[in-house]
This record gives C-alpha cells, sequence and structure tokens, in this order.
C-alpha cells in the first residue's frame, strides 16, 4: 500500500513540474531533480507493474509502432469558421449578428478574442478527468486516433487538475492546436537537411507531420507543443457548466491545459478591432505562427442563439490578417490542366520565402486576371500565400521592367493534348473540350482514388500518373482491373508492393454512397454535397433520373450546383464510365430507416436546451431519421425551444408551427 501511495504522490508530483516547465513556462526545480523523481517513478512501476496507471507521466513516452491510424469519431463535430479577411467583412459579422440576436441599436456585443493559430487541430477527451483519447480533426466528423503520439506532447495534461476542490466533468471534448515554435522548426529542418531528409515547408507542415508518425518514439523526439481554446461534446455532471468563453478559458488553464497568452473579452467591434491591430503589430516577434484572430461571442448561450449554416457556427469568426508578400521574378509561366479540363496558368518564380514557406510557383487564375494586371514573363512581381496558404500573384513593379518582358497569351490548344480549347459564356475559365485529354484523366483518375473518395490507400498522384502514361488506365473503371503484374511495370514497385496496391483497392469495393458520388468529379460537387446527395436519393439510379428542379429541392443545394450535376449526367459518355465503375462498385447507401420516428419530419432547434447541445440535438433528430433546418418556414414540423429562444419562436407562432421543449423531443424519439 505504501508502494502504491508513492506512485501516486510521485505521479502528482511530477505532472505539476511538468505543468510548471512546459505550460508557465516557470519550473520550480533544477532538471536533476526532476530526473531523480522520474527515475524513482519508474523503479517502483517496474516493481509494481499493476500500479502502472495510464495518467503517469511514464506513459508520455512509448507505445509501439502502428501499421496505420484508427478512426475515432467525435461526439460533437469540430465544425469550420467562416472568415473575415478584411475589417469590412468583420463590420458586416457584427452587423449580421446585432441583427440575428436582436440586440437593440447602440448595443455593444460582448466577444471574446483569441488567437487563431496556425497548427494542427486536434479533439482531446477525458473521462473521468483522464486523457482517454486523441484524433485529428480530419473530415470534422472522424478523424485518426493519435493517442500515444499526443501523450508524448508534456503541454498536454494525463489527468485534469482539480481547481479549488471543484468536480471535473464526467466526460469531455478539449479541442486545440499542435504546433511546432518557429526556432524549433528551424532547428528541425537543419537537422533533415544534415540526414539529407525531406524539409518541411513550414511550421504547420511540420507539427502535422509529426504528430502523424506512426511510431510515438518519433513523435516524442519531435519539440511539439499544443494551446487550447475549445470544447466539444461535454457532460457536465457536477461539475459547474461556464457562461462564457471567457470563463472557459479560465476554466482550461485550471484543469492544466496551455492557453495563447494574447486573450480578450472586447465589447463591441471597436474593441475587437483595436485587439486586431494589437496582435497584428507583435505577430512577428510571437514565437508561434498565427494567422489572425477568432473572435466569438463570450455568452454561451448566444453562441447558441445564433445557431449554425452549414458546417460553420453563426457566432464566431475567423478575422484573417493580410497574407503575407514578397517580391520576386517571373521566370516562366506554365498551363496546367485540371479534371474539368480547366486551364489554369501558374507562374514559375525565383524561389522566395513567405510567412515561413518556400514558394516558386504562384496562380496567374486565369486570362482576364493576367490582362487586368499586365503580367509578363520575365516582370519583377509582387507574391502572396492567400489566406497564408495558396501563393499567388498580387501585382506588377512596373518601374523595375527592363523591356525585355514577354507577354503570355493562353494557348487555343490544350497543352498537354492538343485539343480544341474554349470559354463558356459568362465564365473566366478556359477549358479544354477534348473529354479523352491526358491531363484530365490523370487529374480524374488522381482525384478518384483521393482519400476523401474512394480512398485507394498507397496510390496518390505520382501512381496515377504512371498508370495513365503506361496505358493500364483509360478510365477510373480500369483501376479495378489492374493485377499485382501491372504494379510491377511501374518504377519502384516490387512484388510487395504491387500485391499491397491489389489488396487496398479490393478494400474499396463497397465504398459509402457519398463517397464513389464525390469520386466522379462532378463540378461544384464537394464532399460535404456528395453526402447530401447521398442521403437524399440513396442509391446512383435515383440521383441519376433527378431533375435540375428537383436536386435544387435538396437541402444546400443552389441553382448552379443542380445544373452542374445534371450537366455531368446528361454526357452519355460520363454515364457509361460510371456503369462500368458500378460493374467492379456496390456502394453501401446510408442508413435510412423509414420506419424511424422522425422520418420526414424537419425540425428547427433554438435557445439553449437544458441537458442536450445544438449538435447533440441535431444529432439526435437525424438519428432518428428527421432533419434540422437552420430557419422556420411553412415547411417546418416543429421548433425545439430553450432558454432565450430569439425570433425563430416568434416566426414559429406566427406561422403556427408547433412548438415543443426538450423533454418532447425525446418522447417524439423514443
Amino acid at each position: 500500500m505504501h508502494s502504491e501511495k508513492r506512485i501516486r504522490e510521485l505521479i502528482e508530483l511530477i505532472e505539476h513540474h511538468n505543468h510548471r516547465y512546459y505550460v508557465l513556462d516557470d519550473p520550480e526545480v533544477p532538471d536533476s531533480e526532476y530526473d531523480r523523481l522520474f527515475r524513482e517513478l519508474q523503479r517502483l512501476e517496474e516493481m509494481h507493474p499493476g500500479h502502472r496507471y495510464p495518467d503517469s507521466p511514464t506513459q508520455r513516452v512509448g507505445g509501439r509502432a502502428l501499421d496505420k491510424f484508427a478512426k475515432i469519431t467525435h461526439r460533437v463535430p469540430m465544425l469550420s469558421l467562416a472568415n473575415a479577411l478584411t475589417e469590412e467583412e468583420f463590420v458586416d459579422f457584427d452587423a449580421r449578428i446585432s441583427k440575428l440576436l436582436d440586440f437593440s441599436a447602440g448595443h455593444d456585443i460582448e466577444y471574446f478574442a483569441e488567437l487563431k493559430f496556425d497548427g494542427l487541430s486536434v479533439n482531446l477527451t477525458y473521462v473521468d478527468g483522464v486523457l482517454a483519447a486523441g484524433a485529428t480533426r480530419g473530415d470534422g466528423e472522424t478523424g485518426e486516433d493519435i493517442t500515444q503520439n499526443i501523450k508524448t506532447i508534456k503541454s498536454v495534461p494525463l489527468r485534469l487538475r482539480h481547481h479549488r476542490g471543484e468536480a471535473v466533468p464526467r466526460a469531455i471534448e478539449i479541442r486545440g492546436e499542435v504546433i511546432l515554435p518557429v526556432k524549433d522548426f528551424e532547428k528541425l529542418n537543419a537537422q533533415q537537411s544534415q540526414k539529407e531528409q525531406k524539409l518541411f515547408a513550414n511550421p504547420r507542415n511540420a507539427a502535422a507531420g509529426s504528430l502523424r508518425q506512426l511510431d510515438p518514439a518519433i513523435t516524442a523526439s519531435r519539440p511539439l507543443t499544443a494551446y487550447f481554446y475549445g470544447m466539444g461534446g461535454v457532460e457536465w455532471g457536477t461539475s459547474p457548466p461556464p457562461a462564457t468563453m471567457d470563463g472557459f478559458g479560465t476554466r482550461l488553464a485550471s484543469w492544466g491545459f496551455r492557453l495563447g497568452g494574447w486573450r480578450k473579452v472586447c465589447h463591441g467591434k471597436s474593441e475587437v478591432l483595436e485587439f486586431y491591430h494589437k496582435i497584428e503589430g507583435v505577430r512577428d516577434t510571437l514565437p508561434f505562427e498565427i494567422d489572425g484572430i477568432v473572435v466569438k461571442l463570450n455568452r454561451i448561450a448566444d453562441i447558441a442563439r445564433a445557431g449554425y449554416i452549414s458546417r460553420s457556427p453563426r457566432g464566431m469568426v475567423a478575422f484573417k490578417y493580410p497574407a503575407r508578400q514578397e517580391t520576386t521574378t517571373v521566370e516562366d509561366i506554365i498551363v496546367q490542366v485540371g479534371r474539368t479540363g480547366a486551364l489554369t496558368p501558374v507562374a514559375l518564380v525565383t524561389p522566395v520565402r513567405i510567412g515561413g514557406a518556400v514558394v516558386r510557383r504562384a496562380t496567374l487564375h486565369n486570362q482576364d486576371e493576367i490582362d487586368r494586371k499586365d503580367v509578363r514573363i520575365g516582370d519583377r512581381v509582387v507574391i502572396q500565400r492567400a489566406g497564408d496558404v495558396i501563393p499567388e500573384v498580387v501585382s506588377v513593379v512596373k518601374g523595375a521592367r527592363t523591356g525585355g518582358e514577354r507577354k503570355f497569351v493562353l494557348p487555343s490548344k490544350c497543352p498537354v493534348c492538343g485539343g480544341p480549347v474554349g470559354r463558356a459564356e459568362g465564365e473566366a475559365i478556359s477549358r479544354c473540350r477534348n473529354g479523352n485529354c491526358v491531363a484530365q484523366l490523370k487529374e480524374r483518375i488522381r482525384h478518384f482514388v483521393m482519400k476523401d473518395a474512394l480512398n485507394v490507400d498507397g496510390m496518390g498522384e505520382s501512381i496515377a500518373c504512371q498508370l495513365v502514361d503506361e496505358g493500364l488506365v483509360k478510365t477510373p473503371a480500369d483501376i479495378f482491373s489492374l493485377t499485382a503484374d501491372d504494379f510491377m511495370r511501374l518504377d519502384g514497385f516490387a512484388e510487395k508492393s504491387s500485391r499491397g496496391l491489389v489488396d487496398a483497392i479490393n478494400a474499396v469495393r463497397n465504398p459509402e454512397l457519398y463517397r464513389l458520388i464525390f469520386a466522379l468529379g462532378i463540378r461544384h460537387v464537394g464532399e460535404r454535397t456528395a453526402k447530401l446527395l447521398a442521403a437524399r436519393y440513396g442509391g446512383i439510379e435515383p440521383l441519376l433520373a433527378a431533375s435540375e428542379e428537383e436536386l435544387q429541392g435538396v437541402r444546400e443545394i443552389g441553382p448552379e450546383v443542380a445544373r452542374s450535376i445534371r450537366e455531368y449526367f446528361e454526357i452519355p459518355e460520363n454515364v457509361v464510365n460510371l456503369k462500368n465503375i458500378l460493374k467492379f462498385v456496390e456502394p453501401v447507401p446510408p442508413k435510412k430507416n423509414a420506419a424511424a420516428p422522425l422520418a420526414g419530419k424537419t425540425f428547427v432547434i433554438t435557445g439553449t436546451l437544458p441537458a442536450l447541445s445544438r449538435s447533440d440535438a441535431t444529432r439526435l433528430v437525424e438519428d432518428a431519421g428527421g432533419r434540422v433546418a437552420s430557419s422556420v418556414s411553412k415547411k417546418t414540423d416543429y421548433v425545439v425551444v430553450g432558454e432565450d429562444a430569439g425570433s425563430k419562436l416568434a416566426k414559429a407562432r406566427e406561422l403556427g408551427i408547433k412548438v415543443i421543449d426538450e423533454a418532447e423531443l425525446r418522447r417524439l424519439v423514443s
């Protein structure tokens, strides 16, 4: 018993010192004392393996290497944030919030502002205060299980600290960002260079690459840290829920999480703008990369009242800084051909570092943009990473011209296949009209097998290109006829890797229906739209038969997307290709139960419910066969009302729509 007590004492003491060192940057003891305590704990755990607890600091490093990452479904989806790229756009956001929440004129909205870290988003699940799982954001609903790797980050608490005797939640998802500080990024790249290994493009890529190592020991060797700011699903139990985001931040700190040093409650848009400019002034002195600030309604009840649109909460916005810019020279202009035949001019520029990444290419978008900016080969140009991600040419330094610069015009024939190039009326994009263009085929194959589509493990862009170049693949359906001998004809393939890819292809013969729809590469149909179509039609044949008008009846699908879908299926070659794919593939429709208690019913949720979060309530409705809309209309069947319900309740009463509470919703479901 004495040994067990001493082990618990050492765990708490070492984690206390970890918190002082890695979170507060204020160590209390020298490294020698810390090492002595750690070795004592290791020795006692070896003597008493039955008392080796999951929250022990000795469990941070280790764990066997994985073959691949398992999947974890988030309790509450990790939504993306809408962007405000200018001050005007933020002012518009403020006006929308004021109108949405019925604030009176001149009312200063209370916001909470904090740094927007440029790293890898993670979701940590704590059960009874102990770290149970860690996952990447993934597609927002399902991420990769990186629990063992997360444990190697010493700023991540393995057990929530108890603050002032308060209980911790029974279960809670904590959202944050794993980052690699700039100085550590530079050291890591120097080490990679010495080993003649691939350099990381920027700190964010380095953090992502480090955290997604199959061997936790490699992750442990990288100086990662993490900052935290949000929550997902939560069961508070006897732990009192916070009323504000500021209060939640205080709670995070008391539990042992590291927060960004710059955080502020702002009263009205003027104080937000003041905070925004203050951070902009110190941005380059920060030890880590940021690309803006995040502005949230401070009162959690107000965030719930504001609701959600598509994949974003209305009550939050990412207020981005202007893209970082540098000057360089356009050495040449090439043309890339995409899967839909779109011709995109790309400037090859003298390499230049922008925001931590070396840029060698910058998009010119289309011919109209080239003409408007008067970009010529040989020009000195200003380029930026839009949103700190995509490099683009902003303007020309015309005073630096020597007279030797050359104008550029997109070719009238496809640079890859020689086919005709044309522009549809009202479009800025020129496209290759040859449906058999090899460049389009390569992009279609790459898209077809990519992770978010059919997800053929191990088949990337280079393999897709080789398959097309060797004449082994002429349509997506051909992928399913490939043999190990076919792959062995490609560079870099041996028998084992060839058989591995054949197995990977066989593993995707029963994809979820939405994956197949997305894999087709229909213009304007992303993963989200593919899921909506799969849920609405349940199979390929009903989708093929859907009219443009009917498609517009699917939520979130407008005229342009509906027209694009209809046009895709009106091309005979596309239908033939699809039917050939279906000879090898049997898609799995989404689970749908016509006898489900809420089948065919539309709900709107407003206000703060007693026990369910907005996301939990939405999932409850959808799992029971219903759908949740963002606004009240004549098509709404029920409005679920919680505390502080706003204009939606008034609208429901005006239209005579049935109003229910959370208890009644649960009765309907059961």
